[in-house]
């Protein structure tokens, strides 16, 4: 079904329309994008070039003269920047496509757009004038039918009164016959009209509006044809298989595959060939027994009272490991005797296979490789433990003469008959202080019990090798304590109960959970057999784990993506804080995103951040207490604030921003959500940024969790497009953040959705000046929207801009 046939009523025509100006924006995005792709594409070839020319860049190249490997990674780099110019040729012809064949394009389809539309005007101008006009006439007809139907009364009443003569029938009959004569031209003219009409009628619906519609499909399919063709040519234009990147390819893979390992250290070896290394002589010192009194011998194993247990005990020991050993040595013995077999199997298969099955015996190949691999693995790995064994051999030996020499005697004494001095020492000794215990005070009340922390927070906390804590986890709704011991990794272990109501892990029961890890600790014990985990030293709970008790919540003052928000009480110190509740039903991830706000602001100090007094992870719920601005929500402040607010009150606030801005970036901290919803207003009208939720600790961050709760008309293009965060991305949300604050608490993009205002931005669309705002402060908001990062100013520049423009801003 074509468009003549199709589309002759008034809503196709208008859909056809509609339809052609969407097809014109399309060819304008496509443009937009592809010229974009190009930019990408030339960036991407002269990183490429940079690439190569860091490749061929190797020190002391001289020394690596005749090497197999350096050949390949030059001829590869060569490639790499070939493909750079492959790239970049590739994106100066999508340049010419987009500016060239894409414009005609597109002017050539408005052209003829604008044409159709005209045509279209013109024949169904000419059909409405027609029907205008049959209706005209036939008003005329009407009106000269009812005078000549009025007038011919006249003359039939004057007829049948006067006779038929009279001067004054006379006149009526004249009149009379003038009705009658015109009435029979608006009749033929009516008819004469009817006649073309029908014809013009016939014409408009069976020739000229088909024969329009036929021409515009016939155009509308050949702009098709074209446009199908200039997607094809960007298409290959972007085609990394086409035969010259393949080319590139071939090339790196046969100077890859030209690598021999047997003829890479030739050169390197006879340039450098030395005479074997000269043994090195252990001797022991004989200086370190001069004042022995000749009890101690060198070379000698000393047996006395002292060392006679410790000497039969490492015998055992050696004994004991010379058998496991000489137990691995047989069975590497068996491996490398079946190994030798099968490769020797494998070589000696005949070789002549039809093309096919050389194919597929590739798999083979790479067994054999892999096999001779495993054999020399083993053969390195027996040799290895040969020597261990002819290691221990000698020391047994020597223990066994040591100990066979003192047969039956009665073993000397290994010490002086002198008196000890006591106090030497007590006060020398280095005795480790033990753990406290009270099992009067509850488990929550213990230093290094460490409430519902979240997994992910202990381990940050367990660095050394037995460092240990105690917390407690929710599993399957019933609530465990659980020991985390860094060992090996991290490790967990849950507190298991027995009948009785006692606690142990795999060795004995204790009546309470302090008694339990004290014993462990004292008895160095390892928690269970499989891990081996001994605790060493107890991690104490850092200054900032407050109790949950230290806290009175007092009222609800709003709420949060993880809970609601409070203003509270210190009881220590009775001062007013502001607290974050983490509700309790939130998996441990949600929990660790929570905490992650305090873990940041923990380390921060500055009077336009807000300051962070504790985090409360004794039990739930989770707190994070913050100190209290009292002027609340800026957004809220300047919302209700809008009839008084100065421009120098603005200006401060601006200033203020900045410089909490400046010190995150310093410290690289990218806070992913500034806006003034997530800034406070405190005393003097001072603001302080907050709610780092969504922070990261990173000079680059890339997002890879979606899209989802990400503030749209206060993000960055690049961190919605690509998902890359930066510092920079912070500086275009301070530029919506400024123009929220001199809109008095305005919304961006008003009336836009986020979808089009986004898109907007893409087109270089940028929200206009606030009333009153100052141009230099406009100007401000201009560079942090800047679309290319780079082109942004630093939180630094911006900062010193607008404390001078604040200095020199009147009252």
């Amino acid at each position: 079904m074509g468009f003549s046939s199709a589309l002759q009523g008034r809503a196709a025509h208008e859909a056809l329309l509609i339809r052609q100006d969407t097809e014109l924006r399309l060819l304008e995005t496509m443009k937009r994008c592809l010229t974009q792709k190009a930019k990408c594409d030339k960036e991407y070839a002269v990183s490429l070039t940079s690439v190569a020319q860091q490749g061929l860049k190797i020190d002391r190249m001289d020394e690596l003269q005749g090497s197999h490997i350096t050949k390949a990674w030059k001829i590869f780099m060569d490639e790499i920047e070939h493909t750079s110019k492959q790239i970049k040729s590739n994106a100066e012809q999508l340049d010419i496509v987009c500016q060239d064949k894409l414009t005609t394009l597109y002017q050539d389809k408005r052209k003829a757009r604008k044409l159709y539309q005209e045509e279209h005007s013109k024949i169904t101008t000419q059909f409405s004038h027609l029907s205008e006009e049959v209706a005209r006439k036939k008003s005329e007809y009407q009106k000269h039918l009812e005078y000549y139907k009025l007038l011919r009364t006249r003359f039939e009443e004057h007829y049948i009164k006067s006779g038929r003569s009279g001067r004054k029938l006379d006149d009526v009959r004249d009149k009379y016959q003038k009705a009658c004569r015109k009435l029979h031209l608006a009749h033929n003219e009516y008819v004469l009209l009817i006649s073309e009409a029908i014809e013009v009628e016939k014409d408009f619906r069976t020739i000229l509006l088909p024969g329009l519609l036929e021409h515009q499909q016939s155009l509308q399919e050949n702009f098709i044809l074209s446009w199908r063709n200039l997607i094809n040519d960007v298409a290959k234009l972007g085609d990394f298989t086409s035969e010259k990147f393949k080319e590139i390819q071939n090339r790196i893979e046969t100077n890859v595959n030209n690598i021999n390992p047997a003829e890479e250290y030739r050169e390197f070896t006879e340039k450098h060939k030395t005479s074997p290394t000269t043994p090195v002589i252990f001797q022991f010192d004989e200086s370190l027994i001069e004042d022995t009194l000749g009890k101690l011998q060198a070379n000698t194993l000393t047996v006395d009272n002292l060392t006679v247990d410790w000497l039969k005990t490492k015998q055992t020991d050696l004994e004991n490991s010379i058998k496991e050993i000489q137990e691995k040595i047989n069975k590497l013995c068996l491996e490398n005797g079946n190994g030798v077999q099968h490769i020797t199997q494998s070589t000696t298969t005949p070789t002549t296979t039809t093309p096919t099955s050389i194919t597929s015996s590739t798999p083979s190949l790479n067994g054999i490789n892999g096999s001779t691999k495993e054999l020399n693995r083993s053969s390195k790995e027996l040799n290895t433990v040969r020597c261990q064994e002819r290691q221990m051999l000698k020391l047994l030996e020597m223990i066994k003469s040591a100990l066979n020499d003192v047969g039956c005697e009665e073993l000397p004494s290994g010490c002086d008959d002198l008196s000890v001095d006591q106090n030497f020492i007590e006060n020398n000794v280095n005795q480790e202080q033990p753990m406290t215990l009270s099992t009067n005070r509850p488990l929550y009340e213990e230093e290094w019990f460490h409430g519902v922390l979240p997994r992910e927070e202990v381990v940050r906390l367990l660095r050394n090798e037995g460092d240990f804590l105690v917390r407690e986890t929710t599993r399957n709704d019933e609530s465990q304590i659980v020991l985390s011991v860094c060992w090996n990794g991290h490790k967990h272990f849950i507190v298991q109960t027995t009948a009785e109501g006692h606690y142990r892990f795999e060795g004995p029961a204790f009546p309470s959970i302090q008694e339990l890890i004290l014993h462990q600790y004292q008895s160095e014990m390892a928690v269970t057999g499989r891990s081996g985990a001994v605790l060493r030293k107890p991690v104490l709970r850092e200054r900032w784990e407050l109790s949950n008790d230290d806290v009175i919540l007092l009222d609800k003052i709003g709420r949060g993506n993880f809970g609601d928000v409070y203003k509270a009480r210190l009881k220590s110190s009775k001062k007013e804080v502001a607290v974050k509740t983490c509700r309790m039903t939130l998996p441990d991830e949600q929990k660790r995103k929570f905490l992650q706000e305090g873990r940041i602001l923990k380390q921060y100090d500055h009077p336009n951040i807000v300051k962070l007094i504790g985090i409360c992870v004794q039990k739930q719920p989770i707190m994070i207490v913050m100190e209290l601005v009292p002027g609340g929500s800026l957004l809220m402040f300047l919302r209700k604030n809008a009839n008084t607010l100065t421009i120098k009150q603005m200006m401060a606030m601006s200033r203020d921003a900045a410089a909490g801005m400046r010190y995150l970036e310093s410290k690289n901290c990218i806070h992913r959500d500034l806006a003034a919803r997530n800034c406070l207003i405190g005393t003097e009208n001072i603001v302080k940024i907050s709610d780092f939720g969504m922070s990261r600790e990173e000079e680059e961050y890339i997002v890879s969790d979606g899209m989802k709760q990400i503030p749209i008309k206060w993000t960055a293009p690049e961190a919605l497009n690509f998902g890359k965060y930066t510092s920079l991305c912070d500086v275009w949300s301070y530029g919506i953040l400024v123009w929220e604050i001199f809109s008095k608490g305005g919304t961006p993009y008003s009336g836009m959705s986020n979808s089009r205002a986004r898109e907007r931005i893409d087109a270089g669309y940028r929200m206009p000046a606030p009333d009153n705002a100052p141009q230099e402060m406009y100007r401000l908001m201009l560079k942090c929207w800047s679309y290319e990062p780079e082109s942004r100013p630093h939180f630094d520049e911006i900062y010193t801009v607008v404390d001078t423009l604040l200095i020199c801003t009147k009252d």
